[in-house]
């Protein structure tokens, strides 16, 4: 009966009867038994997708993967027109497109903002990725409620060494993303604390732990990586590493091997030079489809190392630094009230996942 059910079901989106009644994402109530890769295999009919469950549930399940609970409410995004039939869905004629534009009140400066940004840092911000990227996107719709579109610009500047000094320290451009915000509280004097305002996160991600399928790594608590020899490009973020309670790298409680690239790591992943790879999802999940590592390494369905939000940053001395913020910070909260947050992503999780 369920399979007749299933393919009924089928046969109408294929044929467009009921085309409207049709919904897609929505709301899962957590049942006895679940996890959230048994949530992702039977909604998105991928259990590697549990980590885009968890992503998309920070607030609700906190960062450990596994403190799921009974009754507890999920949001599931649409992703490739999954999942299908759960309360609260967006119907799926709807899916395609950004919600209509409501009237939030705009925030006026006398000139017009300048934002810069860079490319080659795929999903986020390239100009020739889907809407020039998932942050570029984020950020235009949320600009685009508090900023009219004649009120603000987007730079591209292909060096990004120069965007928080000497462009944003200047106020030659007056805001700059996406940026890793570090570890303030443990380190106040890092020069992005010390010298930026932090807009709420855009977009939040997992840093993982990818490992070779031969040889395990458990991940429960951080006592688990003590000893481990860890890989990450040289040039990227350490500050998850090395954060107020966990001292990884000060301390030296793990060997952690800096190469020149990604796929260096993965190199060294799987010649056995190193225990894991702890990088993004995003970046890691490429590398393992690029070099065809598919059969040999996987995500460690652990707790995540740490989880990164990408911001907008404003330059604490400008003199406008204040309303700037109102105004990003603003557009964000009206258009995840308004549901065109969720879209936003939901388009690009679901060409991101294809690409996987």
């Amino acid at each position: 009966m369920k399979r007749f059910l299933g393919l009924a079901a089928a046969f109408c989106v294929a044929s467009g009867i009921s085309a409207a009644a049709q919904t897609c994402g929505g709301s899962y109530t957590v049942k006895r038994g679940d996890s959230l890769s048994a949530i992702a295999d039977a909604q998105y009919k991928n259990a590697s997708a549990w980590t885009e469950v968890h992503r998309n549930n920070l607030s609700v399940i906190g960062e450990n993967p596994n403190a799921l609970r009974i009754g507890m409410r999920l949001q599931l995004g649409c992703i490739a027109g999954l999942p299908v039939g759960l309360d609260a869905g967006t119907p799926a004629t709807q899916t395609a497109a950004a919600a209509p534009a409501q009237n939030t009140p705009r925030r006026k400066l006398e000139q017009t903002i300048n934002l810069v940004t860079a490319g080659d840092f795929a999903p986020f911000t390239d100009q020739a990725l889907d809407n020039q990227g998932l942050i570029t996107d984020v950020v235009n719709t949320a600009m685009g409620r508090t900023a009219s579109r004649e009120g603000y610009k987007v730079h591209w500047v292909n060096d990004w060494s120069a965007h928080l000094d000497p462009l944003m320290t200047s106020a030659m451009m007056d805001m700059g993303f996406p940026w890793y915000k570090p570890d303030c509280d443990g380190s106040p004097d890092n020069f992005r604390c010390a010298n930026f305002h932090f807009s709420d996160p855009m977009f939040e991600m997992l840093i993982l732990l990818f490992v070779d399928k031969s040889r395990p790594v458990p991940f429960a608590q951080d006592a688990d990586i003590e000893g481990r020899t860890l890989c990450r490009p040289a040039g990227y973020f350490t500050h998850d590493l090395d954060r107020a309670d966990r001292r990884w790298i000060t301390d030296a409680k793990i060997t952690l091997k800096q190469p020149a690239t990604v796929a260096a790591c993965f190199d060294m992943l799987v010649s056995g030079e190193v225990d894991a790879v702890a990088m993004n999802e995003f970046t890691g999940r490429a590398a393992i489809k690029d070099m065809g590592l598919k059969d040999q390494v996987e995500v460690v369905q652990g707790r995540p190392i740490s989880i990164e939000g990408l911001h907008v940053l404003v330059h604490k001395e400008h003199p406008d630094a204040a309303t700037l913020m109102e105004t990003i910070n603003g557009g964000l909260d009206a258009i995840k009230a308004s549901g065109e947050y969720q879209q936003v992503i939901d388009r690009h999780m679901t060409k991101i996942w294809a690409d996987f």
